[in-house]
């Protein structure tokens, strides 16, 4: 397979799948955050450097039924001329004979952008006709869209199939690809994951695979509390899930065999409601009283944390420590991420995935002190549960 780095797109047409599933005001239609527009710029800026042009195509939002105005992927036309530096032509369609009169009369470092990709549910279906529609505007094909790359839709899975040896990643999903795998297979020890969120159940998988990675797990947010109860203790009104308190107790023997420190949050910060103006108090985890529920990591908690988290080389993290969303309850999840950005500075490896790590990263300004910040939240979670993800799999495979 060619890295991008070594292909030549001199006189060629780039059909390039990113994910413009940018966030747009329903009002103004108005583009609320271009991070995933500037996250494709390198790779663009690859293609016409060389001498080639670019036909960009991508979803945005979930439509229904057809086209739907507020779906449409005119509204960001502006938006990612100003990222890319050329005026980006925009087709109607996605495919029909208007969209390939544009792509075909493309002049070398000219950019179109084609009509959103599910206006069509051939995208989603995975349909072959449609593809092979899709593949007429390139001569070769860069999957740039890591957060798309768990689904195996038209645009990112099947549309290889047509480009046998003209086929790569683009500069984002190879910084993912890398990432992860910095983690997972040559992460310098000690490697420590960070696993929050509110459910066990939906970490399952991530959890047990890391366990032959790494040598801390750090556990927080809901989910904690079910680890709580499998060691015996109370804990109130917090989020348990009471079917998965044996998964808990297996994790925990699990890790004990294979010599991997669990960290679980000494005390909690509960309030008596689910608000941020409720009463708060600092309980140990596994005694909290009735009616009080746990909404944060205590002091003590945050202490262990830091200090593992400082003293590792790689460090994951998946899910926040607490509902940070509320100020009441954000210290610990902003503690840990000050505690990332800290080891980072010092040389650790970083990388934070998962769409809620991603957005706590962003509230506290700490992004750029990260090493990787991924942008795909689903892919990211499949990714680190061992999958192979059927967007990578397409370009490795059968690429020359």
């Amino acid at each position: 397979m060619t890295a991008i780095d070594k292909y030549n797109f001199k006189e060629k047409r780039a059909l390039i799948r990113v994910d413009f599933n940018v966030p747009i005001d329903k009002d103004t239609f108005e583009i609320t955050d271009d991070t995933r527009i500037r996250a494709a710029f390198p790779t663009i800026k690859k293609v016409l450097a060389d001498g080639g042009s670019v036909v960009l195509m991508s979803h945005l939002g979930r439509p229904k039924s057809g086209s739907e105005e507020k779906y449409s992927l005119k509204h960001i036309v502006n938006a990612v001329s100003d990222v890319v530096g050329v005026e980006v032509k925009f087709a109607g369609d996605c495919i029909g004979d208007e969209a390939f009169k544009l792509s075909f009369s493309l002049q070398p470092g000219e950019v179109i952008l084609l009509e959103n990709l599910r206006f069509y549910k051939q995208e989603t279906a995975g349909d072959e006709n449609f593809a092979h529609q899709l593949a007429r505007h390139g001569d070769v094909y860069v999957n740039d869209a890591f957060g798309t790359a768990h689904r195996a839709h038209a645009s990112t899975t099947i549309v290889a199939q047509y480009f046998p040896h003209d086929k790569l990643f683009g500069y984002l999903v190879e910084r993912e690809i890398a990432s992860v795998e910095r983690v997972l297979r040559n992460g310098k020890k000690p490697i420590t994951a960070i696993v929050g969120g509110a459910k066990v159940s939906s970490k399952i998988t991530i959890l047990k695979n890391l366990l032959d990675k790494v040598n801390h797990v750090i556990i927080g947010g809901g989910m904690a509390y079910t680890f709580a109860r499998a060691l015996g203790g109370k804990t109130g009104s917090s989020l348990v899930e009471e079917e998965h308190i044996s998964t808990a107790e297996n994790i925990l023997e699990e890790a004990a065999k294979k010599g991997v420190s669990v960290i679980i949050p000494e005390d909690t910060v509960a309030a008596t409601a689910f608000s941020n103006e409720a009463d708060r108090q600092v309980y140990d985890t596994q005694a909290i009283p009735d009616g009080w529920m746990g909404l944060d990591i205590g002091p003590k908690a945050i202490d262990a944390c830091t200090k593992c988290i400082l003293s590792s080389n790689t460090i994951l993290w998946n899910g926040p420590l607490g509902v940070f969303e509320m100020p009441s309850f954000e210290a610990g999840t902003k503690a840990i991420a000050i505690a990332i950005a800290e080891a980072t500075e010092k040389g650790a490896f970083s990388l934070i995935g998962g769409g809620d790590s991603v957005a706590a990263v962003n509230q506290f300004g700490l992004a750029d002190k990260m090493s990787h910040v991924s942008t795909g939240g689903g892919a990211m979670l499949e990714f680190l549960e061992g999958q192979e993800l059927p967007g990578i799999k397409a370009i490795r495979e059968g690429s020359s």
